[in-house]
């Protein structure tokens, strides 16, 4: 690692009109992800920018103001998301379990402090020896594959429009240059959502009637209601089918802490420590749910600008998320993104999630786990068929009486206590940097060295 002061270029002397700009790119480096998540979960994208915004604040505050990262929309959360409340467009969606929803991402954030603790107690080594990548990495493929019926769904009300979008984001994922490369999922929605309104396909007149300015949440969507009288069953099941997820969404936090502590030259993990970004990335997260947005995550993409600008200010990506605030007030600008048909965000969603198993494939070979031993090829084994047969089994759910845990929920379980308890653990934390950034959800892999 360098010498931090070596390594950050002062923004400041580029002068206030390049700082801004670079602060806009950052914002539209996020942008197309970040108001993704609350397309295929039905949460609210004003709320959604808000509290990326405010999030990236709060990780600041909490790292020091020396950590470059910005925070958006996690999609680790989405199969969550829709096992409590189901996707828009599909038959089960039910938007009134949507806080529900939020409180079990609260509840996952929580997680985020007792790792923390552990961290700051015991060491990285320790801790994530009960989370190797024989867990996390088949936990990620299943969410990917337990999220791939909803996809279908949106794409059958117009599969042209779908297979559209897909064919944008491969032509421009494969072949595009520049910035059309890195925002390839942004391109392949606009593309999709420009042709369908052309061909007649989209209702505008919520954007008409709409204001310009407003508040960028409703009170009765935030978690604040439903815990004055919750459906205690309700509560419990998104809690316990939630918080399992956090198991791999804290290991890509550890993998975008190395990558940025890559790409910057400076070692993060140490100072301000692991324990000060999961405190920040925890309470962004608990902070968002509470107010029905999405659960937050340090992004990959804007980790790819950073390699690509060189500019490693962390005052340029606080400008990013202040910008993102003052978007986040603008219902009309939510309204356009809500007419949005779902056979566009149906097709993005199939590439999408194909993504995220892609992670969990590329966790598990890049720490080369070993399928020759038994122990091994048991817990994988029992991860994948209890997430995606539970899912898609007529119940969806297994019930215990007084909750039901979903297929991820009982599939993460499992794993973690298999990988406990089973002989010939072989994993240590630090010993493959490259397989420890190996679970990370970004968008744009291309922009990683």
């Amino acid at each position: 690692m360098t010498n931090p002061s070596q390594a950050i270029y002062d923004a400041r002397s580029l002068g206030k009109g390049k700082m801004l700009t670079l602060g806009f790119q950052h914002l539209f480096a996020m942008f197309g992800a970040t108001i993704l998540v609350p397309l295929l979960t039905g949460l609210s994208t004003s709320a959604t920018l808000l509290f990326a915004g405010l999030g990236t604040l709060i990780f600041h505050f909490c790292t020091k103001l020396r950590v470059p990262a910005f925070l958006g929309s996690s999609f680790a959360f989405l199969g969550g998301y829709a096992a409590v409340a189901g996707q828009p467009g599909a038959e089960n969606f039910q938007p009134e379990l949507l806080p529900y929803a939020c409180i079990g991402v609260f509840a996952a954030g929580l997680i985020y402090f007792i790792l923390a603790c552990l961290f700051a107690a015991f060491g990285a080594k320790k801790v994530m020896r009960f989370f190797p990548p024989i867990v996390t990495g088949p936990i990620i493929i299943a969410i990917g594959l337990t999220l791939a019926g909803t996809a279908i769904s949106s794409c059958s009300s117009s599969w042209w429009i779908a297979l559209l979008a897909i064919a944008i984001i491969i032509v421009c994922n494969i072949w595009g240059r520049g910035m059309i490369r890195i925002i390839p999922i942004l391109l392949g929605v606009l593309g999709s959502y420009l042709v369908a309104a052309a061909c007649g396909l989209c209702d505008f007149s919520p954007v008409r009637e709409a204001a310009w300015i407003g508040t960028p949440f409703q009170w009765q969507n935030t978690v604040f209601p439903t815990l004055q009288s919750p459906v205690w069953a309700t509560l419990i099941s998104a809690i316990i089918a939630i918080v399992p997820i956090s198991l791999a969404t804290m290991v890509e936090h550890i993998g975008d802490m190395c990558a940025i502590s890559s790409t910057t030259g400076i070692n993060y993990l140490e100072n301000p420590g692991l324990h000060r970004t999961l405190i920040g990335d925890g309470l962004a997260t608990m902070l968002a749910s509470l107010f029905g947005a999405p659960a937050n995550t340090t992004y990959g993409e804007n980790t790819g600008v950073l390699n690509i600008t060189k500019v490693y200010d962390p005052r340029v990506i606080r400008i990013a998320a202040v910008i993102a605030i003052l978007l986040s007030f603008c219902p009309k600008f939510s309204a356009l993104i809500a007419c949005m048909p779902a056979a566009a965000i149906g097709g993005v969603s199939l590439v999408l999630y194909g993504m995220i198993s892609a992670v969990g494939v590329r966790n598990i070979v890049e720490n080369r786990v070993d399928f020759t031993k038994s122990r091994n090829v048991i817990i994988a084994a029992l991860i994948l068929v209890l997430a995606i047969g539970i899912t898609y089994s007529p119940a969806g759910a297994i019930d215990l009486g007084f909750t039901q845990l979903s297929g991820l929920a009982t599939a993460a379980l499992v794993g973690v206590i298999l990988n406990a308890v089973l002989p010939g653990k072989d994993y240590e934390f630090g010993a493959n940097p490259s397989g420890d950034k190996a679970v990370d959800f970004e968008i744009n892999p291309s922009l990683r060295k």
